[in-house]
């Protein structure tokens, strides 16, 4: 075989350090302008041509930073020697040696799903903090193949984005799950100022950072993994918020309150106790339910000592099917579960969960998640504010945000539940009318009131 000759880069000190990482996942980065794309683009040339028949995997969140950063640079650095063919279709460079560089984009959780099963050697997801840890998770999955070549992912990144705390947690703050090993995670801070070529060429780059709000400027500039502005519930804390489950008196309100869809069932049942603190005390995430059988996981789920108040659920469920005349609340109904409606209104909802998640002057808050509803306590604190409606949650990505709207719907519920009918009258079972009779106070019997959906008869 003929040689070729490839154009390979001189790293700066922290590119240097990023091609001599050992670890299986490696973070680099941590600020703009620290030459992140660069040192992916000639570590994985470093690779292909050390390894022959290495398969090796780029990844942007878009086709157009894929292509800018990634595709056309690698097309100058090696079309010109031969070194490697670009085949359009596949959008990958494969090498004289058989070694092979595929470059891709993920637009949203589902693309990534697509390469559940597949196998590369080495990973490089660009701007990991644009990508939901679900994302990692399924790329660490494909980071496998009989063979003796480097099992490694690298990670560029920046402190902000939509998986700003799971790439905070591994490679910042280092706190692992009992399944992680320490030793798998390193991390490589690279700003402005370690990019002397940058500085040097474009000195009006760091002048730009240095004038942007100090926010943006922590972060952008020096590389702050402080909370960030863009996180909705920044006043989370998992140390204060969550609490070991405990067993729920019997005096305590209990109430249950879900968000539905074929893509995700998310229930939570909540238990209220004598001052008004709430406790989320447990959780149930499940995809791909009809009607029926959510309806049957959620009564089952549900302890035969546990009296549930109300079943809280969004007003969407009450909109009537154009095919069978029916409403999804209707067949909840016919499957044994009785719901209530909650609230819709988005802004009032997470500014009513901000209420409850708030510190009287003791520190303590108002809502308390037992550590068990792991989903809820993963995903609220990861909802970004919308940037067109910093006053509501964005809507992406879709997959994070079931278990807080969940929560939503109790908490605008609790916060500011809707004025109890008071003219409409219904037929009560003898243990409600009961409970009406003996009620201690007009709330108690408001709360009533609402549940049946007016006075008994």
């Amino acid at each position: 075989m003929a040689e070729v000759l490839v154009k390979l880069g001189k790293p700066q000190p922290k590119q240097k350090l990023f091609f001599l990482a050992r670890s299986k996942y490696v973070a680099f980065g941590g600020a703009r302008g620290g030459g992140k794309s660069w040192g992916v683009r000639e570590k994985a040339k470093r690779l292909a041509i050390k390894w022959a028949g290495i398969k090796i995997l780029i990844i942007r969140k878009t086709y157009t930073d894929l292509r800018d950063n990634h595709i056309l640079p690698l097309q100058a650095d090696l079309s010109p020697s031969g070194a490697a063919e670009y085949k359009e279709k596949d959008k990958a460079f494969v090498f004289k040696n058989g070694s092979r560089i595929k470059c891709s984009y993920f637009a949203n959780d589902n693309d990534a799903l697509q390469y559940q099963g597949q196998e590369y050697d080495v990973i490089f997801l660009e701007e990991a903090t644009q990508f939901t840890e679900l994302v990692f998770n399924v790329l660490k999955a494909c980071l496998r193949g009989a063979n003796n070549f480097p099992k490694r992912m690298y990670l560029t990144c920046n402190p902000d984005g939509v998986g700003f705390l799971w790439v905070k947690r591994l490679f910042v703050s280092r706190e692992y799950e009992p399944d992680e090993n320490p030793e798998d995670y390193e991390f490589i801070q690279s700003l402005v100022d370690d990019n002397k070529i940058l500085m040097e060429a474009d000195p009006e780059y760091v002048k730009q950072l240095d004038s942007l709000p100090e926010d943006m400027r922590k972060r952008w500039r020096y590389g702050s993994w402080e909370v960030s502005e863009a996180q909705y519930f920044g006043e989370f804390d998992r140390n204060v918020h969550t609490c070991e489950p405990f067993i729920i008196p019997a005096d305590w309100r209990r109430y249950r309150a879900f968000d539905y869809g074929l893509d995700m069932l998310a229930c939570y049942w909540i238990a209220v106790d004598n001052l008004h603190n709430c406790y989320v005390y447990k959780e149930l995430c499940q995809s791909d339910l009809p009607i029926s059988t959510a309806a049957r996981k959620i009564l089952d789920f549900t302890n035969e000592d546990e009296k549930i108040y109300l079943t809280l659920a969004p007003p969407d469920l009450w909109n009537r099917s154009q095919e069978t005349g029916k409403s999804k609340a209707i067949l909840f109904g016919e499957a044994g579960l009785s719901l209530a409606e909650s609230n819709n209104d988005r802004e009032a909802g997470w500014l009513a969960i901000k209420e409850l998640l708030k510190v009287d002057a003791n520190g303590s808050p108002r809502l308390h998640i037992f550590t068990n509803c792991k989903q809820l306590i993963k995903h609220l604190p990861e909802l970004q504010r919308d940037p067109k409606k910093p006053t509501d949650c964005a809507t992406e990505p879709h997959d994070i945000t079931h278990s807080p709207d969940a929560l939503r719907y109790f908490a605008i519920y609790w916060t500011r539940p809707a004025p109890p009918p008071t003219s409409r009258r219904v037929k009560y079972r003898p243990d409600e009318l009961e409970d009406y009779r003996r009620a201690t106070s007009q709330e108690e019997r408001d709360l009533i009131i609402k549940r049946k959906g007016g006075l008994p008869l």
